[in-house]
Protein backbone atom coordinates (compact mmCIF):
# COMPACT_ATOMS: atom_id res chain seq x y z
CA UNK A 1 0.00 0.00 0.00
CA UNK A 2 1.25 3.48 -0.85
CA UNK A 3 2.46 5.38 2.21
CA UNK A 4 1.42 8.80 0.87
CA UNK A 5 -2.24 9.69 1.34
CA UNK A 6 -2.68 11.28 -2.09
CA UNK A 7 -1.08 8.27 -3.79
CA UNK A 8 -3.46 5.96 -1.93
CA UNK A 9 -6.39 8.07 -3.11
CA UNK A 10 -5.21 7.75 -6.72
CA UNK A 11 -4.93 3.99 -6.37
CA UNK A 12 -8.31 3.68 -4.67
CA UNK A 13 -10.18 5.86 -7.17
CA UNK A 14 -8.68 3.96 -10.09
CA UNK A 15 -9.39 0.57 -8.50
CA UNK A 16 -13.04 1.39 -7.70
CA UNK A 17 -13.41 3.33 -10.96
CA UNK A 18 -15.26 6.19 -9.34
CA UNK A 19 -14.74 9.47 -7.54
CA UNK A 20 -17.84 8.83 -5.43
CA UNK A 21 -17.44 8.54 -1.68
CA UNK A 22 -20.14 8.05 0.92
CA UNK A 23 -20.64 10.16 4.02
CA UNK A 24 -21.97 8.73 7.26
CA UNK A 25 -24.32 11.22 8.95
CA UNK A 26 -26.41 8.81 11.05
CA UNK A 27 -29.53 10.11 12.80
CA UNK A 28 -31.29 7.60 15.04
CA UNK A 29 -34.82 8.58 14.02
CA UNK A 30 -34.03 7.91 10.36
CA UNK A 31 -32.52 4.46 10.84
CA UNK A 32 -34.27 1.46 9.27
CA UNK A 33 -37.16 0.04 11.29
CA UNK A 34 -35.42 -3.32 11.42
CA UNK A 35 -32.70 -1.72 13.54
CA UNK A 36 -34.79 0.73 15.58
CA UNK A 37 -37.29 -1.98 16.52
CA UNK A 38 -34.65 -4.34 17.87
CA UNK A 39 -35.41 -4.92 21.55
CA UNK A 40 -31.92 -3.80 22.60
CA UNK A 41 -31.82 -0.73 20.36
CA UNK A 42 -35.35 0.64 20.45
CA UNK A 43 -34.89 3.63 22.77
CA UNK A 44 -33.48 6.79 21.20
CA UNK A 45 -33.21 8.42 24.65
CA UNK A 46 -30.99 5.65 25.99
CA UNK A 47 -27.45 6.56 24.95
CA UNK A 48 -26.20 2.97 24.88
CA UNK A 49 -29.18 1.74 22.85
CA UNK A 50 -28.99 4.63 20.38
CA UNK A 51 -25.24 4.29 19.90
CA UNK A 52 -25.54 0.53 19.40
CA UNK A 53 -28.19 1.12 16.73
CA UNK A 54 -26.07 3.72 14.96
CA UNK A 55 -23.00 1.51 15.08
CA UNK A 56 -24.96 -1.42 13.66
CA UNK A 57 -26.36 0.71 10.85
CA UNK A 58 -23.02 2.30 9.96
CA UNK A 59 -21.15 -1.00 10.06
CA UNK A 60 -23.64 -2.72 7.78
CA UNK A 61 -23.68 0.29 5.45
CA UNK A 62 -19.89 0.30 5.17
CA UNK A 63 -19.90 -3.40 4.30
CA UNK A 64 -22.29 -2.59 1.45
CA UNK A 65 -20.35 0.35 0.06
CA UNK A 66 -16.76 -0.85 0.61
CA UNK A 67 -16.51 -2.91 -2.61
CA UNK A 68 -17.81 0.03 -4.65
CA UNK A 69 -16.27 3.29 -3.37
CA UNK A 70 -12.73 4.40 -2.50
CA UNK A 71 -13.45 6.20 0.76
CA UNK A 72 -15.93 6.90 3.51
CA UNK A 73 -16.39 10.25 5.27
CA UNK A 74 -17.50 9.98 8.90
CA UNK A 75 -19.00 13.13 10.40
CA UNK A 76 -17.94 13.24 14.04
CA UNK A 77 -20.78 15.58 15.06
CA UNK A 78 -23.31 12.75 14.77
CA UNK A 79 -21.30 10.82 17.35
CA UNK A 80 -20.23 13.65 19.64
CA UNK A 81 -23.91 14.12 20.44
CA UNK A 82 -23.62 10.97 22.56
CA UNK A 83 -20.47 12.19 24.34
CA UNK A 84 -17.94 9.53 25.32
CA UNK A 85 -20.11 6.65 24.08
CA UNK A 86 -20.43 8.33 20.72
CA UNK A 87 -16.72 9.02 20.42
CA UNK A 88 -15.93 5.42 21.24
CA UNK A 89 -18.27 4.42 18.42
CA UNK A 90 -16.64 6.91 16.02
CA UNK A 91 -13.22 5.34 16.57
CA UNK A 92 -14.67 1.83 16.40
CA UNK A 93 -16.10 2.67 12.97
CA UNK A 94 -12.71 3.92 11.81
CA UNK A 95 -11.26 0.51 12.66
CA UNK A 96 -14.13 -1.20 10.83
CA UNK A 97 -13.58 0.95 7.75
CA UNK A 98 -9.85 0.27 7.84
CA UNK A 99 -10.53 -3.48 7.93
CA UNK A 100 -12.74 -3.01 4.87
CA UNK A 101 -9.90 -1.34 2.96
CA UNK A 102 -11.44 2.11 2.51
CA UNK A 103 -9.68 5.43 2.97
CA UNK A 104 -11.28 7.20 5.92
CA UNK A 105 -11.97 10.92 6.17
CA UNK A 106 -12.87 12.23 9.60
CA UNK A 107 -15.16 15.19 9.05
CA UNK A 108 -14.13 17.08 12.20
CA UNK A 109 -13.67 20.67 10.91
CA UNK A 110 -11.15 21.55 13.62
CA UNK A 111 -9.29 24.85 13.48
CA UNK A 112 -6.94 26.68 15.83
CA UNK A 113 -3.37 27.91 16.07
CA UNK A 114 -0.17 27.09 17.90
CA UNK A 115 -0.03 24.37 20.50
CA UNK A 116 -3.81 23.96 20.46
CA UNK A 117 -3.73 23.16 16.76
CA UNK A 118 -0.91 20.69 17.35
CA UNK A 119 -3.00 18.91 19.97
CA UNK A 120 -6.06 18.85 17.72
CA UNK A 121 -3.86 17.39 14.98
CA UNK A 122 -2.52 14.74 17.36
CA UNK A 123 -6.02 13.86 18.54
CA UNK A 124 -7.48 13.47 15.07
CA UNK A 125 -4.59 12.36 12.85
CA UNK A 126 -2.00 10.60 14.98
CA UNK A 127 -2.42 6.89 15.62
CA UNK A 128 -1.96 6.84 19.41
CA UNK A 129 0.87 4.99 21.08
CA UNK A 130 -0.49 5.49 24.58
CA UNK A 131 -0.86 2.40 26.74
CA UNK A 132 -4.37 1.08 26.38
CA UNK A 133 -4.95 2.82 23.05
CA UNK A 134 -2.53 0.85 20.87
CA UNK A 135 -5.36 -0.64 18.80
CA UNK A 136 -7.11 2.70 18.23
CA UNK A 137 -6.80 4.24 14.77
CA UNK A 138 -7.19 7.85 13.71
CA UNK A 139 -8.69 8.53 10.25
CA UNK A 140 -6.57 8.78 7.11
CA UNK A 141 -7.51 12.43 6.67
CA UNK A 142 -9.59 15.11 8.32
CA UNK A 143 -11.36 18.32 7.41
CA UNK A 144 -9.91 21.56 8.78
CA UNK A 145 -11.27 25.09 9.07
CA UNK A 146 -8.68 27.43 7.55
CA UNK A 147 -10.19 30.71 8.76
CA UNK A 148 -7.13 31.46 10.92
CA UNK A 149 -4.78 31.28 7.96
CA UNK A 150 -1.54 29.37 7.56
CA UNK A 151 -1.01 29.23 11.33
CA UNK A 152 -4.15 27.13 11.55
CA UNK A 153 -3.24 24.85 8.64
CA UNK A 154 0.46 24.07 9.01
CA UNK A 155 0.26 22.12 12.32
CA UNK A 156 -2.32 19.79 10.78
CA UNK A 157 -0.36 19.48 7.54
CA UNK A 158 2.85 18.66 9.40
CA UNK A 159 1.15 15.95 11.45
CA UNK A 160 -0.52 14.54 8.34
CA UNK A 161 2.83 14.32 6.57
CA UNK A 162 4.48 12.56 9.49
CA UNK A 163 1.64 10.05 9.69
CA UNK A 164 1.24 9.41 5.96
CA UNK A 165 -2.17 11.06 6.10
CA UNK A 166 -3.95 14.07 4.66
CA UNK A 167 -6.28 16.96 5.28
CA UNK A 168 -8.91 18.94 3.41
CA UNK A 169 -9.22 22.63 4.23
CA UNK A 170 -12.60 24.33 3.91
CA UNK A 171 -12.33 26.82 1.02
CA UNK A 172 -15.78 27.29 -0.56
CA UNK A 173 -18.54 25.35 1.17
CA UNK A 174 -21.81 24.07 -0.27
CA UNK A 175 -24.31 25.67 2.13
CA UNK A 176 -26.68 28.39 0.78
CA UNK A 177 -25.35 31.25 2.93
CA UNK A 178 -21.68 30.56 2.14
CA UNK A 179 -21.57 33.24 -0.55
CA UNK A 180 -22.33 36.04 1.93
CA UNK A 181 -18.90 35.62 3.51
CA UNK A 182 -16.82 33.38 1.26
CA UNK A 183 -17.57 35.35 -1.93
CA UNK A 184 -16.93 38.72 -0.25
CA UNK A 185 -14.38 40.58 -2.37
CA UNK A 186 -11.59 42.99 -1.46
CA UNK A 187 -10.83 46.26 -3.24
CA UNK A 188 -9.04 44.38 -6.01
CA UNK A 189 -11.97 42.04 -6.57
CA UNK A 190 -10.36 38.97 -5.01
CA UNK A 191 -12.90 36.91 -3.13
CA UNK A 192 -12.28 35.54 0.32
CA UNK A 193 -12.41 31.91 -0.84
CA UNK A 194 -9.88 32.70 -3.57
CA UNK A 195 -7.48 34.15 -1.01
CA UNK A 196 -7.95 31.15 1.26
CA UNK A 197 -7.34 28.86 -1.71
CA UNK A 198 -4.02 30.67 -2.24
CA UNK A 199 -2.99 30.01 1.34
CA UNK A 200 -3.97 26.35 1.08
CA UNK A 201 -2.22 26.08 -2.27
CA UNK A 202 1.02 27.37 -0.75
CA UNK A 203 0.82 24.79 2.03
CA UNK A 204 -0.03 22.04 -0.46
CA UNK A 205 2.82 22.90 -2.80
CA UNK A 206 5.65 22.18 -0.37
CA UNK A 207 7.88 19.48 -1.85
CA UNK A 208 7.65 17.16 1.15
CA UNK A 209 3.87 17.05 0.77
CA UNK A 210 3.78 15.94 -2.86
CA UNK A 211 3.38 12.23 -3.59
CA UNK A 212 4.59 10.16 -6.50
CA UNK A 213 1.37 10.76 -8.41
CA UNK A 214 1.93 14.51 -8.29
CA UNK A 215 -0.76 15.33 -5.77
CA UNK A 216 -0.34 16.92 -2.35
CA UNK A 217 -1.66 15.45 0.88
CA UNK A 218 -3.19 18.88 1.56
CA UNK A 219 -6.48 19.33 -0.26
CA UNK A 220 -9.47 21.66 -0.41
CA UNK A 221 -13.15 21.32 0.42
CA UNK A 222 -15.07 23.02 -2.39
CA UNK A 223 -18.79 22.48 -2.74
CA UNK A 224 -20.37 21.33 -5.95
CA UNK A 225 -23.24 23.80 -5.53
CA UNK A 226 -21.43 26.89 -6.84
CA UNK A 227 -19.95 25.93 -10.22
CA UNK A 228 -20.10 29.50 -11.48
CA UNK A 229 -17.54 30.74 -8.94
CA UNK A 230 -15.23 27.78 -8.38
CA UNK A 231 -14.59 26.14 -11.75
CA UNK A 232 -11.20 27.82 -12.20
CA UNK A 233 -9.81 26.28 -9.01
CA UNK A 234 -9.17 22.94 -10.73
CA UNK A 235 -6.93 24.51 -13.32
CA UNK A 236 -5.20 26.83 -10.86
CA UNK A 237 -4.35 24.16 -8.25
CA UNK A 238 -3.33 21.23 -10.37
CA UNK A 239 -1.73 19.20 -7.57
CA UNK A 240 -4.61 19.41 -5.09
CA UNK A 241 -7.30 16.87 -4.31
CA UNK A 242 -10.76 18.38 -3.90
CA UNK A 243 -13.33 17.04 -1.48
CA UNK A 244 -16.64 18.00 -3.07
CA UNK A 245 -19.81 18.01 -0.95
CA UNK A 246 -23.22 18.94 -2.28
CA UNK A 247 -23.98 16.06 -4.66
CA UNK A 248 -27.40 14.53 -4.09
CA UNK A 249 -29.48 15.94 -1.26
CA UNK A 250 -27.94 19.43 -1.43
CA UNK A 251 -28.83 19.78 -5.09
CA UNK A 252 -25.52 19.70 -6.97
CA UNK A 253 -25.65 17.68 -10.17
CA UNK A 254 -23.09 15.16 -11.33
CA UNK A 255 -21.88 17.66 -13.93
CA UNK A 256 -21.45 20.31 -11.23
CA UNK A 257 -19.17 17.99 -9.29
CA UNK A 258 -17.08 16.10 -11.83
CA UNK A 259 -15.59 19.38 -13.11
CA UNK A 260 -13.10 18.98 -10.25
CA UNK A 261 -11.92 15.64 -11.66
CA UNK A 262 -9.14 15.30 -14.16
CA UNK A 263 -9.80 13.29 -17.33
CA UNK A 264 -8.31 10.16 -15.72
CA UNK A 265 -10.88 10.41 -12.92
CA UNK A 266 -8.49 11.47 -10.18
CA UNK A 267 -8.29 14.78 -8.35
CA UNK A 268 -11.69 14.87 -6.66
CA UNK A 269 -13.74 12.94 -4.15
CA UNK A 270 -17.44 13.58 -4.65
CA UNK A 271 -19.34 13.01 -1.44
CA UNK A 272 -22.93 11.84 -1.14
CA UNK A 273 -24.32 11.31 2.35
CA UNK A 274 -28.07 11.42 2.95
CA UNK A 275 -28.99 10.57 -0.65
CA UNK A 276 -27.15 7.25 -0.21
CA UNK A 277 -27.51 6.22 3.42
CA UNK A 278 -31.24 7.00 3.54
CA UNK A 279 -32.03 5.64 0.09
CA UNK A 280 -34.60 3.29 1.63
CA UNK A 281 -36.79 6.34 2.35
CA UNK A 282 -37.14 7.13 -1.35
CA UNK A 283 -40.13 5.71 -3.23
CA UNK A 284 -37.81 4.96 -6.16
CA UNK A 285 -36.00 2.33 -4.12
CA UNK A 286 -38.71 1.39 -1.65
CA UNK A 287 -41.03 0.41 -4.51
CA UNK A 288 -38.28 -1.76 -5.96
CA UNK A 289 -36.89 -3.41 -2.84
CA UNK A 290 -39.55 -2.96 -0.16
CA UNK A 291 -38.13 -3.15 3.36
CA UNK A 292 -34.75 -4.44 2.19
CA UNK A 293 -32.88 -1.28 3.19
CA UNK A 294 -29.50 -2.76 2.33
CA UNK A 295 -30.48 -3.34 -1.29
CA UNK A 296 -31.77 0.23 -1.45
CA UNK A 297 -28.41 1.61 -0.33
CA UNK A 298 -26.52 -0.69 -2.67
CA UNK A 299 -28.61 0.40 -5.66
CA UNK A 300 -28.28 4.07 -4.73
CA UNK A 301 -24.48 3.72 -4.83
CA UNK A 302 -24.66 1.96 -8.19
CA UNK A 303 -26.94 4.65 -9.60
CA UNK A 304 -24.70 7.46 -8.31
CA UNK A 305 -21.63 5.84 -9.83
CA UNK A 306 -23.38 5.56 -13.18
CA UNK A 307 -24.56 9.17 -12.96
CA UNK A 308 -21.04 10.44 -12.28
CA UNK A 309 -19.53 8.21 -14.96
CA UNK A 310 -21.92 9.62 -17.56
CA UNK A 311 -21.07 13.16 -16.49
CA UNK A 312 -17.36 12.34 -16.77
CA UNK A 313 -17.84 11.44 -20.43
CA UNK A 314 -18.53 15.12 -21.14
CA UNK A 315 -15.01 15.96 -19.94
CA UNK A 316 -13.30 13.52 -22.30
Amino acid sequence: MASHFADRLCDAVKTKRTSLIVGLDPVYTRLPSAIKNHRQMNDEFDAAAAVDAIFDFCTQTMRIIAPMVPAVKINIAYFEKYLWEGLETYYALISEADDLGMEIIGDVKRGDIGHTAELYAAAHLENPELTGLEDTLAPDAITVNGYMGADGIEPFADMASRQGKGLFVLVRTSNPSAAAIQDFADADGQKMYEKLAEVVGQAANKAERIGNAGYSNVGMVVGGTAPDVTTTLRQKYDNVWFLVPGYGSQGASAADCVRFCKPNGTGALINASRSIIYAYEKPKYKDQFGDDWKRCIEQAVIDAKIDLAKAMQTLL
